[in-house]
């Protein structure tokens, strides 16, 4: 359950809080992409994009989704049997041989560091069943997400008639991947080891994406190739607390795109401190308190904006309609969600600022039945 916090935005974010680093106006550099977009990873916001709603082939970057589905599926750590018939697809591979014992973790490493092919389908049919079926999964998160310029036929990225994204869907895509923390753990590593066979063994997996080790800050995404969509990139970088996400499609020098469009991206991007809501209460049951006094975890949240205001940020308590005493101060009873525009930026905790005590029961009167029952089993007792 949630509830609207009860107060303008305008009203408790600070507008001097807003303070730009850094000189504005950097120029952008002309890149080879067909297709480019660089947004801010906290609101979403495109900071620079050339062609970025173009509908395009993405290649292996479809792993990005494939991927959060099988995170989100649950039972990440379960052993199981692949399917022989998912694992027999071409192109890039995590090693996957018939009867190899796995885990869904296991498949994540292989789609996000060497891009197995064999992993996505494998992930795709232990999930759904079929790649068709999973395909149709990808698409409905995809119509959650509003990424209007995308759907998927294939859970690895190799064409399928209508398989494609842009620039735009696909940042917005990766910023989704990244607020979760095991997507992003996995996609950040250059190498990691992996147990997987029959029976499994530790093996050693290399990420296929080298902007890990060449540009300071970068921390994924996933790398792609074929040869209708040419080489793809999808990156994530931060520096000095700004966060950004960079997607190019079809792009023979991608690397060097990349690390450039973050240079100008940083310089035209300012770090606003937002000032979190302090005067916040909640309904409270059963306390010698009708309210309870609750306050976040901190008093600013850190958000990478272009153009960001203070009336663009609104907050919202997600909580249970009434707590029930009693309350200690410090206990978590909810958190609070800040909104960009309507897109979540980040979820603080929230914290009792007081004790509420239960209030004391007033013993029951007895009724008139029960004093007559209390007098007959006196009475028989002696």
């Amino acid at each position: 359950m949630k509830w609207l916090v009860s107060i303008s935005a305008a009203a408790v974010i600070a507008a001097a809080a807003v303070c730009p680093s850094g000189a504005l106006g950097a120029e952008y550099p002309q890149v080879s992409a067909r297709a480019a977009v660089v947004i801010s990873a906290d609101t979403g916001e495109i900071v620079h994009g050339v062609n970025a709603s173009e509908k395009l082939p993405m290649a292996s970057t479809t792993k990005i989704m494939t991927t959060l589905l099988c995170l989100e599926s649950g039972g990440l750590y379960e052993e199981f049997t692949v399917d022989s018939d998912a694992i027999k697809v071409e192109g890039s591979s995590m090693g996957l041989q018939e009867g190899d014992t796995v885990t869904k973790y296991a498949l994540c490493c292989g789609m996000l560091l060497p891009s197995g092919n064999d992993a996505a389908n494998a992930a795709a049919v232990r999930i759904a069943g079929s790649i068709e079926d999973f395909a149709e999964m990808m698409n409905n998160r995809a119509r959650q997400m509003g990424l209007s310029r995308t759907y998927f036929v294939t859970p690895s990225g190799l064409e399928g008639e209508g398989h494609g994204s842009s620039a735009a869907d696909m940042a917005l895509l990766a910023r989704e991947a990244l607020r979760n923390d095991i997507f992003r753990s996995i996609c950040s590593q250059s190498s990691m080891k992996v147990k997987f066979g029959s029976p499994p063994y530790d093996r050693w997996l290399r990420n296929t994406n080298k902007l890990l080790g060449m540009y300071d800050g970068v921390y994924g995404v996933k790398t792609g190739f074929t040869d209708e969509a040419g080489r793809c990139l999808v990156s994530a970088c931060e520096r000095e607390g700004k966060d950004l996400i960079c997607v190019t499609l079809s792009d023979s020098n991608d690397w060097n795109d990349h690390m450039a469009l973050y240079d100008s991206s940083f310089e035209n991007v300012r770090l606003a401190e937002i000032c979190l809501p302090q005067d916040i209460s909640a309904d409270i049951v059963g306390g010698n308190a009708e309210r309870l006094r609750i306050v976040p975890e901190k008093d600013t949240v850190s958000v990478t904006t272009l153009a960001g205001s203070e009336e663009d940020f609104t907050f919202t308590v997600m909580s249970s309609p009434f707590l029930y005493a009693p309350v200690n101060e410090g206990d978590k009873v909810g958190s609070l969600s800040v909104s960009f525009l309507g897109r979540e930026v980040e979820r603080v905790d929230l914290f009792a600022a007081e004790n509420v005590s239960a209030k004391a029961v007033k013993p029951r009167s007895k009724s008139l039945f029960e004093k007559i029952m209390d007098k007959i089993g006196s009475f028989f007792s002696h």
